[in-house]
């Protein structure tokens, strides 16, 4: 075999990640208020690009969404194979927006005939009365505890003790501890130990009562000495507190010397007291979520989604401001506006396939759950990514990108996408039941317990008669992943409530 150069020509199909590819995936994992800031920036540099006035509510009923069927355009059309295979479009995109599928927020912004099947979700706080809430009210910035800490300590220190205040404060966590040696702090400023305690001891009386407190039983104790009820009684109940969360009642009584009635007075009166107290100046402001899909009951009993319009970008393309700024034009500035007209059009595209993909995804999933929607979590079934994906004829990592973080808001509350999507217990007739649905039956049977605990084998014996294959070792995993204690833990904290 003679070695020499020779020339080959060979064909071969390859997928290249082009830039309107990259495009369209990030936009897929997009939340509505993320895209609503990317596109906020697309406006500012593109000047061909303008936000397109909102349809008048009310204009139309609203439209049911379903799978899009697919057209013959080549632009759209390799867009969904690139992103969906079988995915298409049914709607051009460079059009008066006004005219658009999706004429509402929601299909509950429609007129509604009475005793229409749609919910009224007025009393529970939902679409029927958001316009009588201020939302800002929720992200309001709250005080924080070091500022609070520093105007109590300017007033009442001066000198060398506001400068060791300030450290003090500077090392107390946002649930009010102190949790840095003090002797640290003394080195540190080349202080006594007795200097830095005093200080210490005087934060920890300012406003919330026990901030600073080294432990759990300090701050009890400081709360207790403000309310002139730490008594030798009291003092001996909070140094053994390892003994109220075992529930031993009958210690605690010889412990500190009183009968069983002073002993509930006791630990209701420690009930009250604040374990975290610098908590109510938390810095964190509280992000309202905002559902991207609605899901509605139609007039004939079914399920209707829609995308959540209100928060979503209209856009369209200025055409007679490129045809004024294209007139005696020179061939750079011809090229910057076909440039600016290119990535608008590929935008516009992306978004028409961002919101075809996510109805056809959330349509696939109410499909599946209709049980749920209809009867609650206990008739939730088992999901996978896969499952949907080969539903709708998409790749899995595209259903994994659509279900991210985007939430899905429905008569039962606001739910995100990947909720639906659970592992199955074997039932006895052979169909597969949720996890989810498990757990709710769980925690259903252990909140009607009463005085009779139930335990893990009992509860294993329950779901078993109620045709839930289930071992012990999953029913104990359950249990603790709904934040519930086991039998012996409940029967105790029964019997402190109870004392």
């Amino acid at each position: 075999m003679s070695l020499g150069p020779r020339l080959e020509l060979r064909q071969s199909q390859q997928l290249v990640m082009t830039p309107q590819l990259q495009l369209a995936i990030k936009l897929l994992t997009l939340t509505n208020i993320e895209l609503e800031a990317y596109v906020g920036e697309e406006l500012e540099k593109n000047p061909l690009l303008m936000a397109g006035d909102p349809p008048e509510a009310g204009s139309d009923a609203p439209t049911e969404m379903r799978a899009p069927e697919p057209v013959a355009d080549p632009d759209s059309a390799r867009l969904d194979q690139l992103l969906a295979p079988g995915g298409g479009g049914d709607s051009p995109l460079d059009v008066d927006h006004a005219g658009e599928t999706f004429h509402h927020d929601c299909a509950i912004d429609a007129p509604q005939a009475e005793g229409a099947g749609s919910a009224d979700w007025g009393e529970a706080g939902g679409p029927a009365g958001e316009s009588d809430f201020d939302w800002g009210q929720l992200a309001a910035a709250g005080e924080c505890l070091a500022d609070v800490l520093e105007a109590q300590a300017s007033a009442a220190f001066d000198g060398a003790e506001l400068i060791i205040a300030r450290h003090i404060i500077d090392g107390i966590d946002p649930a009010g501890y102190f949790l840095e040696p003090l002797d640290d702090v003394a080195d540190r400023l080349g202080i006594s130990f007795a200097q830095a305690e005093a200080v210490l001891a005087r934060i920890q009386r300012f406003d919330p009562v026990g901030v600073g407190a080294r432990n759990l039983a300090e701050c009890l104790r400081i709360q207790a000495e403000d309310a002139d009820r730490c008594d030798p009684a009291m003092a001996a109940l909070l140094g053994n507190l390892e003994m109220v969360a075992r529930g031993d009642i009958q210690g605690l009584m010889r412990l500190c010397g009183v009968d069983r009635e002073d002993i509930a007075d006791m630990l209701r009166e420690l009930r009250g007291y604040d374990p975290k107290p610098g908590l109510r100046y938390a810095s964190e402001t509280s992000t309202p979520v905002v559902a991207d899909v609605f899901v509605t009951r139609g007039d004939d009993g079914g399920w209707q989604i829609s995308l959540n319009q209100a928060s979503l970008p209209r856009l369209i393309v200025d055409r007679e401001y490129q045809a004024e700024l294209a007139v005696g034009a020179d061939k750079a500035t011809l090229g910057f506006l076909n440039e600016c007209v290119a990535s608008a059009n590929w935008l516009l595209k992306a978004l028409d396939q961002r919101a075809r993909t996510i109805i056809r995804v959330a349509s696939e999933i109410v499909t599946h759950q209709k049980g749920f929607f209809d009867s609650g979590v206990s008739q939730l079934k088992p999901m996978t990514l896969r499952a949907i994906a080969e539903s709708i004829e998409m790749h899995e990592s595209t259903v994994s990108r659509v279900t991210s973080n985007k939430y899905l808001l429905c008569e039962r509350g606001l739910f995100e996408l990947k909720y639906f999507f659970t592992s199955g217990v074997q039932g006895a007739d052979g169909e597969a039941t949720s996890a989810l649905a498990v757990k709710d039956r769980i925690a259903r049977l252990i909140a009607a317990e009463g005085d009779d605990t139930l335990s893990d084998d009992k509860l294993v014996d329950l779901l078993q008669g109620e045709g839930f294959d289930i071992a012990r070792r999953t029913v104990a995993k359950y249990r603790e992943a709904l934040g519930l204690g086991s039998s012996v833990a409940r029967r105790r904290a029964r019997l402190l409530a109870a004392a």
